[in-house]
């Protein structure tokens, strides 16, 4: 009987014990993103059903993996790309910041990556190695290389294997360059494309993800977690076939394997290029006429590759996913697969092709819209999470969020604070139901020249719409979206994006919702800041202030953070460890202790004019007025340097904070002061700053 009161406690002590240390692992984490694969291509989401339907008149593709992947984790419903188009949408995920707030906007492809804080270099600070494999895009000069400004080893990644340009994507044989000509790969600064034969992108991009993944467990940093950006350039574009079926298995001794061998690179790398249609699509058939009594008639050979490339993917995410598992690393690997943007209508096949329209397989989901639309359609991404053990199984998660989002998101699953300049919000508590889920700031501004295609599948209102100036935000359930834009007085289509995701409704058009139409002309000023190289025609207005209904009381509030911090973090869902009121911002709150300080109230503006905010510190600092970004002084500033911006702003008051942290070793020194255009300043005291 000792024994066992002796064994029984240490038994559950020892499973206690192994419980805190997975709890405070940090997971390695896989970001899988697809190059416009639509919400409706993934059968969770929404091919099952046409499959479920029987309906003969509509084809369906199949995502058996991504379909397991999903019951076995969490599937976002609605969440929202930042553009609905390539460049943008990836710069906006790789810097955690939306559209109104980037440095990459509209069509601008090749643009350099801001050097500023990205997934990469957070993760990194987090102990991470870090590599990114597949499209980059956002290396800084079209035709140069290899040290483009913005090359991924200079903006956080440890090595990088895949094409640097745009245009490189097009192109699924880089050494054949079937249709858009040869093209580059890079493994980091190194031009390697001579001795990739017969290599077919997404099974190239996936043979080198598991040829690290493996390196990494079994080499000398494998007490490290990794993070993974996996970049596929597919299924958009020339729409090439691969070479052969995907080999058997998967994982570690089957699937897709990396040979080292020029002109034999990957275990797929022989055979006939553009070649190999599935099975279940090679003699496929459907109702083209909606009439049962004629004969069906068989797919067209665009959409057979369009499944084709659809289904390589889904086998290149169940072979990784059985890497992890067998590598014993599965239950500590957060995996998330999702899109850039809504599908495409762009093929870039030859004329002998039929064109490629997301109608086929409703690619768009029960949605209107595709790439390069701010409808629900051309915004709404497949978005699924696995992580055995902190995800609940067959988890829906509801909740409106962006692809800006994961940067918050991986660095509280790093243990790490996110920076202050992130727009987004953790999604940890959503995806484990742990912690109150905050609530994401959903917006959308885009250029682009054309039209909503004229789909008959589509509302008749928005057929052949033309695009130009877009923008669309969410509040609630309901989505305001403007095409066209000239003013910012333009009113915003409204629909509840819940109870009517096809957007059929303009409740715009009826009475009652005068209120939340003003709310979301004001809102979408206050939530960026122009950019020169992306114009709109509402970037000289001005910043409206809040409708504020309660008393304001005079001073700010203040909270200090302890700690030393690698950057000026975000305070969002931190306990703080003082807390009071002030005048005047003097950055010496709380004495010497080592820590950051965020300033948090209203600054009073006299009179409609443009106002200059000026900013110095020893340390560093991030200004933000409403949801947009004024002053960043976090990432590569030099300390005693003064910033200045230049706002236009309506009287009345303006929410503001201010980030503060001072240099471990330096005086605690911040100036702050706020000017009108005729250089006088409108005080720094309890006549200017305001708190709740």
């Amino acid at each position: 009987m000792k024994k066992e009161c002796i064994i029984v406690p240490i038994i559950i002590l020892s499973i206690f014990n192994a419980l805190i240390v997975r709890a405070q692992t940090k997971p390695n984490i896989i970001f899988i993103l697809t190059d416009d694969m639509g919400y409706g291509d993934v059968g969770v989401f929404f091919q099952k059903q046409r499959q479920e339907s029987g309906d003969r008149s509509k084809p369906y593709e199949l995502t058996p993996n991504l379909d397991i992947m999903a019951k076995k984790g969490a599937k976002f419903t609605q969440q929202y790309c930042n553009a609905p188009v390539c460049a943008p949408s990836r710069a906006s995920l790789l810097t955690g910041v939306n559209q109104g707030n980037a440095n990459v906007r509209d069509n601008q492809f090749d643009k350099a990556l801001e050097n500023n804080h990205t997934l990469a270099t957070v993760l990194k600070q987090a102990g991470y190695s870090t590599v990114a494999i597949g499209k980059w895009g956002l290396q800084g000069v079209k035709e140069e290389g290899p040290n483009w400004p913005a090359h991924p080893l200079k903006r956080g990644f440890d090595t990088y294997y895949g094409y640097m340009r745009h245009r490189d994507g097009h192109e699924h044989y880089p050494l054949e360059g079937l249709y858009d000509g040869k093209k580059q790969v890079w493994s980091d600064y190194k031009e390697v494309s001579a001795g990739l034969s017969k290599c077919y992108t997404t099974d190239l991009w996936t043979a080198a993800a598991k040829k690290y993944i493996t390196a990494h467990e079994k080499g000398k940093d494998a007490a490290k977690p990794f993070f993974m950006y996996l970049a596929y350039d597919t299924p958009h574009a020339v729409i090439e076939l691969p070479t052969q079926a995907y080999p058997l298995g998967g994982g570690l001794k089957g699937g897709l394997l990396w040979l080292g061998e020029p002109g034999h690179m990957i275990n797929t790398a022989s055979g006939k290029v553009d070649s190999y249609i599935y099975p279940e699509y090679a003699n496929a058939t459907y109702d083209n006429d909606n009439n049962p009594a004629t004969p069906e008639v068989a797919w067209p050979e665009t959409y057979k590759r369009y499944a084709t490339a659809t289904r390589r993917i889904d086998d290149a995410v169940g072979d990784i996913m059985q890497l992890l598992v067998d590598l014993k690393i599965d239950d500590n690997t957060l995996v998330i697969f999702t899109s850039d943007n809504g599908p495409s209508i762009e093929s870039y096949l030859p004329a002998s092709y039929v064109a490629n329209h997301p109608t086929f397989f409703g690619s768009y989901g029960p949605f209107d819209g595709i790439k390069r639309d701010c409808w629900e359609g051309g915004l709404r991404v497949p978005t699924i999470a696995d992580w055995p053990g902190h995800i609940a199984p067959g988890k829906t998660i509801t909740t409106p969020s962006m692809l800006s989002d994961w940067m918050a998101t991986f660095a509280d699953a790093a243990h790490i604070r996110p920076p202050a300049r992130t727009d987004g919000v953790s999604l940890m508590p959503g995806l484990t139901g742990v912690g109150k889920q905050q609530s994401s700031l959903v917006y959308v501004e885009y250029y682009e020249s054309g039209n909503t295609p004229d789909f008959k599948e589509f509302e008749a209102s928005r057929r052949g719409k033309k695009r130009d100036q877009m923008q669309m935000i969410r509040i609630g359930d309901l989505v305001g979206v403007r095409y066209h834009v000239l003013s910012s007085n333009d009113d915003f289509e409204i629909y509840n994006a819940v109870k009517d995701p096809k957007e059929t409704v303009n409740l715009a058009l009826q009475s009652g919702y005068e209120s939340i139409q003003a709310q979301m002309k004001a809102k979408v000023l206050q939530a960026r800041h122009p950019d020169a190289e992306a114009p709109r025609p509402y970037d000289s207005i001005a910043m409206p202030a809040s409708r504020v209904s309660v008393k304001l009381l005079p001073g700010l509030s203040w909270r200090f953070y302890k700690g030393e911090f690698p950057w000026v973090i975000s305070g969002m869902n931190l306990k703080e460890n003082n807390k009071g009121i002030c005048n005047t911002i003097s950055g010496k709150e709380d004495g010497n202790k080592l820590g950051m300080t965020c300033y948090d109230g209203f600054i009073k503006i006299p009179a409609d004019g443009n106002y200059i905010f000026s900013l110095k510190t020893t340390g560093k600092a991030y200004l933000r007025l409403h949801d947009a970004k004024l002053i960043d002084e976090d990432f590569g500033y030099a300390p005693e340097t003064e910033i200045t911006q230049v706002v236009k702003l309506t009287a009345g008051f303006h929410p503001i904070k201010l980030y503060y942290l001072p240099s471990v070793k330096g005086s605690r020194e911040i100036q702050f002061r706020v000017k009108n255009e005729n250089g006088d300043s409108i005080g720094s005291s309890s006549d200017v700053f305001y708190h709740l």
